[in-house]
């Protein structure tokens, strides 16, 4: 697979974060094919139970590395059980209902894994922490994630293959672990802060070995634009209302250098769905603050809901995801 790093998006893009409502795989893959624009997204629906949840979704994927569930959260094991075999049937069946709705179709196709470092703080050793406290661990979980992600993007290339595949790594946890907040299994006391140098490069090179543009999602505050970067990301997928002002130089410095911006402006829950293009009107505002070029926005900035979509109502995020599509539109059309 040969290494390709960059991301062109088409102006007017508008995509879904990845995780849906309902337990229909069919119908959330018409939707997350049919209500964006510029590019479809693999669902992910939670609600089926564990397995089908964020965390127990990517381990089901890992190379040689196995995890249950137990009473605390998921924890590592020395065999595939009914967890890992309840995940890796459930992706299954999303893959099924993907192929079905994307017959013929030719261009940028998102799929969603949990990072490395989410990973490692969302999982348990066999001692009850979590692997986050032992660097060891957080290598090979790391070598193992990259090898499952290889297979996984090879299924996705021949499931649809006039698509370009691209690689949301949510990490919502990444800031925490790089200030040392993550807390320990008693809850009286945090891991220690991995180093950035570390955490960089565990991205970089799980980014490398993708061989696809990757971005990562967080819907945390201070996001680390520049470590990002730094990673080799095509994108960076963000919920724009957490951004405060010491933020806006980093925004900037990401759009001026190409690094496609996802910015999350539609609540991920129901709630009521204002004019498209006032959706979008802090992401002009911004863009103007910082003398950026504004015929270059429709095509920089993606329009996604502010995080996931699995606590709204069905009609919700289908009503959510095109009214994405609207209000990304409307950044190409009126850029002022």
């Amino acid at each position: 697979m040969t290494t390709d790093t960059q991301l062109s998006l088409p102006e007017g893009t508008a995509t879904g974060i990845g995780s849906m409502p309902g337990t229909d795989a069919r119908e959330a893959a018409r939707v997350a094919v049919e209500a964006v624009a510029g590019l479809p997204f693999l669902p992910e629906l939670p609600a089926r139970g564990p397995g089908a949840d964020m965390i127990g979704r990517t381990l089901g994927m890992l190379a040689e590395l196995y995890a249950r569930l137990e009473p605390s959260g998921w924890r590592f094991g020395d065999r595939p059980g009914r967890d890992t075999r309840r995940a890796v049937s459930w992706l299954g069946e999303d893959l099924d209902a993907l192929e079905e709705f994307t017959q013929g179709y030719e261009g940028p196709l998102k799929v969603q894994v949990v990072g490395p470092w989410t990973l490692a703080a969302g999982v348990e050793l066999r001692g009850g922490e979590a692997a986050l406290s032992d660097p060891g661990a957080c290598r090979d979980l790391a070598a193992s994630l990259t090898e499952g992600l290889t297979a996984h993007l090879a299924g996705i290339a021949r499931r649809v293959p006039g698509a370009r595949p691209v690689l949301q790594l949510d990490e919502p946890s990444l800031t925490a672990v790089l200030e040392g907040r993550i807390r320990s299994a008693s809850g009286y006391r945090t891991y220690r802060a991995v180093d950035r140098a570390v955490v960089e490069g565990a991205l970089r090179d799980v980014i490398q070995a993708a061989g696809v543009p990757v971005t990562v999602h967080s819907c945390a505050p201070q996001v680390p634009f520049a470590l990002l970067r730094r990673a080799g990301v095509a994108g960076i997928s963000f919920d724009f209302d957490l951004l405060t002002e010491r933020d806006w130089d980093a925004f900037g410095e990401a759009a001026e250098a190409g690094t496609a911006l996802f910015a999350g402006v539609v609540p991920g829950k129901d709630a009521p769905l204002s004019d498209p293009a006032g959706s979008v009107s802090g992401v002009r505002a911004l863009w103007r603050r910082l003398g950026l070029a504004p015929g270059d926005m429709g095509s920089a900035v993606a329009v996604t809901p502010s995080c996931g979509l699995a606590g709204a109502s069905p009609a919700y995020a289908r009503a959510a995801l095109v009214h994405c599509a609207k209000a990304a539109r409307s950044l190409v059309d009126n850029p002022e």
